[in-house]
């Protein structure tokens, strides 16, 4: 029985009139309240669902090997520099392949894409659970973000296709929880695993639940798209990779390497060069609607300040899982797994928060929550600056419940606002943007945080201080630094304006 499909807009198709809008521009009348539909079908809402749980259990790989890399170095016999590219490597390969998605969730099925990112990410899991050398983890932890990268925009897109308008706020806040939670809550479970298990099992535990959901794809996943024909540049790909994988590489490297700007320079350089003919390479692209990155998202107001919210928030949140755990380690003398549960009720209550959030935001709009948000967000910041050898473990757990919170009133109408102010045509390409500056972001967070706990720990040893005091320093002056961007977020907050009564669509500005 063949399934039905839900057409969407080509962006191969010319706009009317031979000229350009923007996405804010007011669009055709909506139909009458009572004639739009209100709830996902029963087939739509068990696409969106496997994909959530599958985006879940993919994304929620990205944080779970840093408690584990004193066993890779024992185990492997490598170095510290060595050990943390099974983390830089995951979020380097998803800078450098999301750009692409756009393109691939155009021109394949809903299922196909759907399989094929599981597909990866399950061999690459299998691949990580039984490598022998460091090398072939390395190999493993790349194919596993091959597979992630695709699936995090090919969910977004869904939703923002399938979903009412009325509702979804509330749907956006499931991904919220995914996007957002799952980094949070993988250095607890490697915790748990690592109290009892050898690393290798923290894909061995993985790999089943990968695998189920990939079966049950195959057999239930509908295609709810119909694809059509999209002419992928491959001097695009290329300046792409090189452009965002650079910077990422460049960013990476400059907190490994303790702030080595010279070694740092290079890639970053490179990739900003390359980054900058992309960007022109789309333009001239865009005149045809054959882009591979549609930069016209940028046209609209609102998906412009939602992306630099988004990053100012995701810069927070990577900053704060990695300091966090070196400080409850290196300074308080937490073992992983007290770290690891000292770092739950955060991620509990962003999970928890969601749904009501979505509602809020169905309700009244981005403001209402965004602006309390950064708030929380920054206060949480400043509160982690007050930090020293002698802060109770409690402090640790105050400061990143309330980051939590504030960070969970952001996120849901950061993602809804940014893509729901984009015509269907772009929606992929949106997608695909908002996922490559998240990676970007946090890359940009690790380094900086990184960079300035080093500079000022090796300050203070030099100084006479105890490697406690050092550390401590470190994390306070990283965590100022980190507590002043946040401040930018919330000015910015009161440009987020929506159409009253249409929830994600942008208002004229």
């Amino acid at each position: 029985m063949t399934e039905t499909t839900r057409p969407v807009p080509s962006s191969t198709t010319p706009p009317t009139g031979g000229s350009q809008r923007t996405a804010d521009e007011p669009r055709a009348p909506l139909a009458p309240a009572s004639a739009a539909p209100t709830a996902m079908s029963p087939r739509d809402r068990l696409a969106v669902g496997l994909m959530l749980f599958s985006t879940f259990v993919v994304i929620l790989n990205e944080t779970t090997m840093g408690v584990a890399l004193p066993h890779l170095m024992a185990d492997l016999d490598i170095v510290p520099s060595t050990a943390q590219w099974v983390t830089t490597s995951f979020m380097l390969t998803m800078a450098v392949v999301i750009p692409v998605t756009g393109f691939v969730i155009q021109r394949i099925t809903t299922r196909a894409t759907f399989l094929t990112a599981m597909s990866l990410f399950s061999v690459g899991t299998l691949v990580c659970a039984v490598a022998p050398t460091f090398p072939l983890l390395l190999s493993g932890r790349v194919v596993q973000a091959a597979g992630t990268a695709i699936m995090l925009p090919l969910l977004m897109t869904t939703v923002m296709t399938v979903t009412p308008v009325a509702t979804r706020g509330r749907t956006m806040g499931n991904i919220s929880v995914v996007i957002s939670v799952a980094p949070a809550l993988g250095p607890t479970i490697s915790g748990l695993v690592l109290s009892a298990l050898p690393w290798r099992w923290i894909f061995v535990l993985m790999l089943p639940v990968a695998l189920g959901a990939l079966v049950l794809g195959a057999v239930r996943m509908p295609n709810l798209t119909t694809p059509h024909h999209a002419r992928v540049d491959l001097l695009s790909v290329a300046l792409s990779a090189v452009g965002f994988g650079g910077i990422v590489y460049g960013l990476s490297h400059l907190g490994e390497s303790a702030g080595d700007l010279v070694a740092a320079a290079a890639p970053i350089v490179v990739g900003a060069a390359a980054l900058s003919l992309f960007v022109a390479r789309q333009r001239r692209l865009q005149l045809t609607d054959s882009a591979l990155l549609d930069l016209r998202t940028f046209t609209s107001p609102t998906f412009s300040v939602a992306v630099v919210l988004m990053a100012i928030s995701m810069m927070s949140l990577f900053g704060t899982i990695i300091l966090l755990p070196l400080y409850a380690q290196n300074v308080l003398g937490l073992t992983p797994l007290q770290t690891g549960l000292l770092l739950l009720p955060g991620g509990l209550l962003m999970g928890l928060a969601a749904p009501s959030v979505g509602r809020t935001y169905d309700r009244h709009g981005p403001r209402v929550l965004l602006v309390p948000g950064t708030v929380v967000v920054s206060a949480a910041a400043w509160s982690f600056a007050a930090l020293d050898a002698t802060s109770p473990a409690w402090q640790v757990l105050a400061g990143h419940v309330v980051l939590s919170g504030g960070l969970a009133l952001m996120f849901t109408p950061l993602f809804t606002a940014a893509l729901g102010s984009l015509t269907p045509r772009l929606y992929s390409h949106g997608s695909a943007m908002v996922g490559t500056v998240q990676q970007v972001a946090g890359a940009a967070g690790t380094a900086l945080f990184i960079t300035v706990l080093t500079a000022q720990s090796l300050r203070l040893a030099d100084g006479g201080a105890s490697e406690v005091a050092a550390t401590a320093g470190g994390v306070h002056a990283a965590f100022v630094v980190g507590a002043v961007i946040t401040l930018v977020a919330i000015p910015a907050a009161f440009l987020l304006r929506v159409r009253p009564g249409v929830p994600g669509v942008a208002a004229g500005h």
